[in-house]
């Protein structure tokens, strides 16, 4: 679900702008970081209420010790509710408004943050916050290289994006036919994919900023697919460090 409307600006060298002096740039990145952080703000409250109230018993088929064991129908609703309103807004939204993308981000936030509560129940307390900071210093730090970067990374997010499609497809596979092995390779794969995309998605929205040119209307659209872009970006990095590094219940 990462791949959500890229390259919907003009690219830009990164050579051309220099990114530490500009202050309207600082300000826009900085408010798509701060939608960014409060999403993952709104996304673990969720989490926590999914998982730890009497709301987990309406999502989530919760064994022995609280131990996950299968969605029930609506768990299974909002689990797929994410891709659905992807999908939908693909064709619905045509010429996004800053309404309508920001009403299409928070509620892609609230629905995932709704069905991390998942996680929360299959691995320990102790082992979610440790990767939430392995993850979080890993997103400050690649975003930093995709800021700074006068290397020009729109070969490289394409080769990425490619290899997302392969990784969606690798995962269709093994949710039918559980190959040994091949849940640690795509997980591999994973963190890869989406640490690469950290820093791709970073210099893209600083060539954004600059193909807007000013237009305010424009820059609030982006600034809200920028923070969706970059979310997705680091709670699919969060998931797949946690399936390599999280001890389960």
């Amino acid at each position: 679900m990462n791949d959500f409307n890229r390259g919907y600006a003009r690219s830009i060298p990164a050579d051309r702008a220099d990114m530490s002096v500009d202050a309207g740039l600082r300000s826009f990145m900085l408010g798509v970081y701060n939608k960014v952080a409060l999403g993952l703000l709104l996304s673990g409250a969720l989490a926590f209420l999914t998982s730890a109230t009497p709301l987990a018993n309406l999502l989530y088929q919760v064994g022995p010790g609280g131990r996950f064991a299968g969605f029930t129908l609506l768990g299974m609703v909002v689990a797929f509710a994410p891709l659905a309103m992807m999908l939908v807004s693909m064709f619905a939204m045509r010429n996004p408004t800053a309404r309508s993308s920001g009403i299409l981000y928070w509620a892609m936030v609230a629905s995932i943050g709704a069905g991390l509560g998942v996680w929360l129940l299959i691995y320990t307390g102790a082992s979610v916050a440790a990767t939430f900071f392995v993850t979080a210093a890993a997103f400050g730090g690649l975003s930093l290289v995709g800021y700074t970067t006068k290397k020009d990374l729109t070969g490289f997010g394409s080769f990425l994006i490619m290899g997302l499609i392969g990784l969606m497809l690798a995962s269709l596979v093994q949710m039918f036919l559980h190959l040994p092995g091949l849940s640690f390779v795509i997980n591999i794969l994973g963190v890869f994919i989406f640490a690469g995309l950290i820093a791709y998605d970073t210099q893209r929205l600083k060539m954004t900023y600059y193909a807007l040119g000013g237009d305010q209307q424009s820059m609030a659209v982006a600034t809200n697919y920028g923070a969706l872009s970059l979310y997705l970006n680091f709670i699919n990095l969060f998931q797949f460090l946690l399936s390599m590094m999280g001890d389960r219940r």
